[in-house]
């Protein structure tokens, strides 16, 4: 993701997206996609932090876990609509979360989700990338 994203909008974890609250405000500017099994494996292993502004959205899972990880991260849970149904603050490495009906999870920085405003009941919108909007 830092900065490594190809001509077909693709970053070292999968595409890139914003996200965004249905409301209009950014979540995150630059989201990787990791929705095949090879992406999904690797996550943010080998990364040394998340920038302000970057993520990454995992999906299809209800859980993550943060084993190898050296930093800690907020972990937002979504339903299949994209609806917010559980925020994790802070999860430090060599734990793991879950939410019932979670069906991905969008990994932001630690303290970002309280930063951009993200609380359960939101819905979360992916767009892809060079999309015009709010």
């Amino acid at each position: 993701m830092r900065g490594s994203r190809g001509a077909d909008g693709r970053g070292d974890s999968g595409p890139v997206a914003r996200a965004r609250l249905a409301g209009g405000s950014v979540v995150c500017e630059r989201c990787a996609v990791a929705d095949s099994p090879l992406t999904r494996l690797r996550g943010l292993l080998g990364r040394r932090g998340l920038e302000p502004g970057e993520g990454l959205l995992i999906r299809p899972t209800g859980s993550i876990h943060t084993c190898f990880m050296r930093f800690p991260i907020d972990a937002v849970f979504l339903d299949r609509e994209g609806c917010v149904v559980g925020v994790a603050s802070g999860v430090r490495p060599w734990r793991a979360a879950a939410r019932r009906r979670a069906r991905a999870v969008l990994e932001l920085g630690a303290g970002q989700a309280v930063a951009r405003g993200v609380a359960v009941g939101d819905r979360i919108v992916l767009e892809a990338p060079g999309a015009v909007g709010p």
